[in-house]
């Protein structure tokens, strides 16, 4: 009978079904819901194949990685697979899971699996698509409630509802699925081709900024009254100005930034130059900080709330976040003051993701990094924050670099000289 509203165990079946289809628990359709053989699985060819859950993957079985087993004639008949047979997993976390056995050599099925069968009033192909959509996880989520380990009986698979139609209705649902899939299949594979070449664009677009032609029409009609070296070097001349002026009456040396070699560098538009980040970093600050390690910063001083410590797993693809940070009281915070971000800062991976950046924003800012990240402050009237992230981001030379001076024995990393 059709109905407007339906219970199965506390979950409501609302929706009134179409003329012609009635509800019907899974003992009522299925001709058998039987357990699965118990057996230990076999690495050499000595009987037929044992498919257990973990052969089960994205909805697919390689049935040559599938192990044996060794089984008397009547056990051998009694779990033997064949085509349009279902298997359910009864337990674990694919709990809920099935797979409609399709083409498939001698094979029996391993005791945590269910088999359902069916006579030919139902299509197979039918249940099995019941069996991936919402109104039979709602099913599945209630049954499992209540136990430690994850699991569905062969009761409360018999007790599932399902919607049947008429046995002609159900072909032409399956052969319209099927269809809709194909479609959306096409769909996926053109986005798969779009990213792509959405990527190819990207980094040709990076490409053309960091070396200058994306913006030469503009250059021709705005020509700079400073060159780029001829800032650099004032730069430069401040700096050490501030630091002598810092070390009056002291007998120390001025160290001058290292030199670059452009050796293999690619060669600029004219107005532009190469720089290292400690050239065009922040003439007050000390350019690269990495965070603080060993006995500074410690687990004992984490807490539940309070100023986020910022670690590598924060540093996502996407930019950062405070999903994984951890938290330090305020007190803790200021005796590391000096590892403070400021809005503007960059943050660079230095160990395990290395040379994933990103710009710390006004929500981040006041948060402490912790070792696995590099702190980067930059002269903003060099160089200004964004287009250095896009360059990193996006540079054939940062990339080459990168894996150049990468040193890690276990994991790659980078250190603040390099």
């Amino acid at each position: 009978p059709t109905t407007t509203e339906r219970e199965v165990g506390s979950v409501s079946m609302e929706n009134e079904l179409p003329e012609g289809w009635c509800w019907a628990s899974m003992e009522k359709i299925a001709t058998t819901i039987q357990y699965g053989y118990t057996e230990s699985a076999k690495d050499k060819p000595v009987g037929p194949k044992f498919l257990r859950i973990t052969d089960i993957q994205d909805g697919q079985v390689n049935w040559d990685s599938v192990p044996f087993c060794i089984c008397s004639e009547e056990e051998h008949s009694k779990y033997l697979l064949q085509p349009g047979d279902i298997v359910f997993a009864r337990t674990g976390a694919t709990t809920g899971k099935s797979y409609l056995i399709r083409d498939c050599p001698d094979a029996v099925f391993a005791s945590y699996l269910i088999r359902l069968r069916f006579e030919n009033l139902i299509n197979r192909r039918y249940i099995s698509m019941f069996l991936n959509s919402p109104l039979y996880w709602s099913q599945i989520m209630v049954a499992r409630q209540g136990s430690a380990q994850p699991g569905v009986n062969a009761t409360n698979l018999a007790a599932l509802q399902v919607p049947v139609p008429p046995i002609t209705e159900q072909h032409r649902i399956v052969d319209a699925i099927e269809q809709q899939f194909s479609r959306l299949d096409v769909a996926v594979t053109s986005l798969q081709h779009a990213r792509i070449k959405l990527k190819r664009q990207r980094a040709a677009i990076l490409k053309a900024a960091v070396e200058g032609t994306l913006t030469a029409d503009w250059r021709t009609q705005y020509p700079a009254s400073e060159t780029a070296e001829q800032l650099l070097q004032r730069i430069l001349n401040e700096r050490r100005a501030k630091w002598e002026a810092e070390q009056l009456g002291k007998k120390k040396v001025y160290k001058e930034p290292e030199p670059l070699d452009t050796t293999n560098l690619p060669e600029l538009p004219e107005g532009w130059c190469w720089a290292t980040v400690e050239q065009v970093g922040n003439i007050n600050e000390q350019v690269v900080l990495t965070g603080p390690f060993g006995s500074n910063l410690g687990r004992e001083d984490f807490i539940d709330s309070g100023v986020p410590v910022l670690t590598i797993g924060c540093l996502t693809e996407h930019g950062l976040s405070l999903e994984k940070a951890f938290y330090i009281s305020e007190e803790k915070a200021s005796e590391l003051d000096r590892y403070k971000l400021r809005e503007g800062d960059i943050l660079f991976s230095r160990m395990a993701s290395v040379g994933r950046a990103d710009i710390v924003s006004a929500n981040v800012a006041g948060a402490i990094i912790n070792y696995h990240l590099m702190r980067l402050r930059l002269e903003t009237m060099a160089i200004d924050s964004d287009y250095f992230i896009e360059y990193v981001r996006g540079s054939k030379s940062v990339v080459e670099y990168i894996k150049e001076v990468n040193h890690g024995v276990t994991r790659d990393g980078i250190n603040t000289n390099q």
